[in-house]
């Protein structure tokens, strides 16, 4: 049984929760949100040769190809890329399809924080021992607070000693709760959130797919059988691909399949899915103002202002996030940023 592990990062998405900054082919992941960085650089970094991982596949839709060159620096990796979006299970049969039967595949979203890597590092190599017994492998986030905009992992029976230090048999996913419901099950311990990070061998994940949506496979196993070399990357065939059917990974293997397992950590994890949570993690100054940018700020308390090359000021103002990207400005609450798809859809 192999030791090597591959990271495939998802880089789809267009990330329209930070608009107006991210958008079309300048997706949130390729925007440097918390530090200098980009998200995707960030991702990058995290799976080094040295800490045992070979160089990444990179999913991408064809319009991410030049970002996703033009910031992989000095890393070295190939491209998978798809003729269109069909959710993650489709994305991810690419990745299976194309990989030894028993490499593990690390499967990453590229816009996620996470600021510890040593953390993150110690799951995976938990992970990387039940993916080696033919778990299928998902880490869960040890919650801090009922959030109810994220997805539920329930632990089950503890898997290597009593305690579940080698992780848990999954129970249940649960969807994003009520607010109720999720203050019991932080209350109740056992309960992690889903941070859609996955790991498994190839050949389970391919037995997996044949089981519960082998449409889904079958459909990305002829995508790459058909597909264009190009230089690193690899374009997926269009006509194959479209004939997937469109489902979350979570959806079409992971609720349905009866060898799952979560391994919780705590690694300072964020899904960076709001300028909410972007004024939560960016440095501020003593009145709790998190500025980039030209801005001045007078009488002003916990605001997110995010110049973009103009001059704001702003006076008398608390807890509003002012993001400017060319001529769209955007002027909201902090706590209303949620609803920032209706203006990003009002303004396509």
């Amino acid at each position: 049984m192999t030791n090597i592990i591959q990271p495939v990062i998802l880089c789809g998405g267009a990330g329209t929760r930070l608009w107006p900054e991210s958008r079309g082919d300048r997706a949130k992941q390729f925007l440097p949100l918390t530090g200098a960085q980009s998200l995707f650089q960030q991702t990058l970094a995290r799976t080094p040769a040295d800490a045992g991982f070979v160089p990444p596949v990179i999913l991408c839709g064809d319009a991410h190809v030049a970002a996703v060159r033009d910031q992989l620096g000095a890393h070295k990796a190939s491209l998978l890329v798809e003729p269109m979006p069909r959710n993650t299970a489709a994305a991810i049969a690419l990745a299976v399809a194309r990989a030894d039967a028993d490499t593990l595949l690390l499967v990453m979203p590229s816009d996620h924080v996470i600021a510890d890597v040593a953390a993150f590092h110690a799951a995976i190599a938990k992970g990387a021992r039940l993916a080696q017994q033919d778990w299928i492998v998902t880490f869960g986030i040890n919650p801090d607070a009922p959030e109810t905009g994220f997805g539920y992992i329930a632990s089950g029976a503890a898997l290597g000693d009593a305690d579940g230090h080698g992780g848990f048999a999954v129970d249940r996913f649960i969807e994003k709760p009520p607010l109720a419901d999720a203050q019991a099950m932080l209350a109740a311990g056992g309960y992690s959130w889903n941070a859609g990070i996955f790991l498994f061998r190839a050949g389970r994940m391919r037995d997996a797919m044949l089981t519960h949506c082998r449409a889904i496979f079958e459909a990305a196993d002829r995508a790459v059988a058909a597909g264009r070399i190009d230089g690193d990357a690899l374009y997926a065939d269009a006509v194959h691909f479209a004939q997937a059917p469109s489902d979350s990974i979570d959806y079409a293997v992971m609720e349905k399949d009866d060898r799952v397992a979560v391994v919780p950590a705590s690694m300072g994890w964020s899904d960076l899915g709001s300028w909410q949570a972007v004024h939560a993690l960016a440095p501020k100054d003593a009145a709790g103002n998190a500025v980039t940018g030209d801005a001045f700020l007078h009488d002003s308390h916990h605001n997110l202002v995010r110049a973009g090359g103009k001059r704001v000021s702003l006076v008398g103002m608390d807890h509003v996030a002012v993001i400017v990207d060319g001529d769209d400005i955007l002027v909201m609450p902090l706590d209303r940023s949620q609803d920032v798809r209706a203006a990003a859809k009002a303004r396509e």
